[in-house]
């Protein structure tokens, strides 16, 4: 199966993962220009008329440089929704994309036929993430275009099988778009992903340390000089597993090794949730790679050239 036409002519193949408060226009378009597909929640916009208001400065924005730079259109973007049935914001949010006619909207937590339809409608693609190979086939059975890929060593919620087995599993039936994340922080891992079986890299934690990420400055140091030593994995916070830096339990007065479990029933994505997260900072293990605070531009620059001299080093 040919990728959709949108993402066919990525100069990079690399999706900006959409980061729980973090992500915002200002973030998604420096990604977009540079070639990368940015994305971010529909839930990082509050109160929730914010939304109409950030797709629209996305949209306009993009559709202006695209006229200025023909030679070099910018990427499309992505919008995230969480479609599990503790997101009360659900219809607006899908009302709002259908208005701007979002060209990629990225689906968790539940695969829903009628949130497909509907991306459908506008002429949208739906690439929906996913921890194994069984919620894949559940994912495109229900409509998905494509997969996300979300592998052990993942930023935020994250599964635990190994990309090489999961990439390799979902390949024996399904030949539409996927992306890979987990640990992805450098060209070489670019290719890594592209090698075994994906189309791109899904790219979250290096793009936190960036100036137009919407993150505390104390959160972008910590992983500057974290490794993935300081991730833990738990469920406590949401009732989902998930990756987290430890300083930043440490510093919520938790022992980020002696975390109790969480009671997966009582999953929540609305106010409780953005509080937790506010002060114990997803990310992934593949910060190690991760330096310097840097522009979006420049982190891209970087992946690109490392890219480059992955493909020269094995050719």
């Amino acid at each position: 199966m040919p990728l959709p036409a949108i993402l066919r002519m990525l100069p990079l193949p690399i999706i900006g993962a959409p980061l729980f408060i973090i992500s915002n226009p200002k973030l998604v378009i420096e990604q977009c220009r540079a070639g990368v597909v940015g994305s971010m929640p529909a839930l990082n916009a509050r109160p929730v008329e914010q939304l109409d208001e950030w797709l629209a400065e996305i949209s306009e924005t993009l559709a202006a440089w695209n006229q200025d730079h023909p030679e070099r259109p910018a990427a499309p973007f992505a919008i995230n929704q969480i479609v599990h049935k503790s997101n009360d914001r659900l219809d607006h949010d899908m009302q709002m994309c259908a208005k701007y006619k979002v060209p990629i909207v990225i689906t968790s937590l539940g695969a829903r036929t009628d949130v497909n339809d509907a991306v459908h409608s506008w002429g949208g693609i739906v690439m929906h993430d996913i921890i194994n190979n069984a919620f894949a086939k559940k994912a495109i059975e229900k409509g998905a275009d494509g997969l996300v890929a979300v592998a052990a060593g993942a930023g935020g919620h994250a599964g635990v099988k190994s990309p090489f087995a999961l990439v390799a599993e979902i390949r024996e039936w399904f030949d539409g778009p996927i992306a890979l994340s987990g640990a992805i922080s450098t060209g070489g891992g670019v290719l890594a992903a592209r090698a075994m079986g994906a189309d791109f890299a899904y790219i979250g934690s290096a793009f936190i340390a960036t100036d137009e990420a919407r993150a505390a400055q104390a959160y972008k140091e910590m992983i500057v000089a974290s490794t993935s030593d300081d991730i833990v994995y738990s469920n406590l916070f949401t009732g989902v597993h998930g990756n987290y830096l430890k300083g930043s339990i440490r510093n919520a007065g938790l022992d980020p090794d002696a975390l109790p479990e969480s009671d997966p029933t009582k999953m929540n994505f609305g106010g409780d949730a953005r509080k937790a997260w506010k002060d114990i900072w997803g990310c992934g293990q593949g910060i190690g790679a991760i330096k310097k605070i840097v522009p979006a531009r420049e982190l891209i620059e970087r992946l690109t050239r490392e890219y480059e001299e992955a493909k020269r080093r094995v050719a």
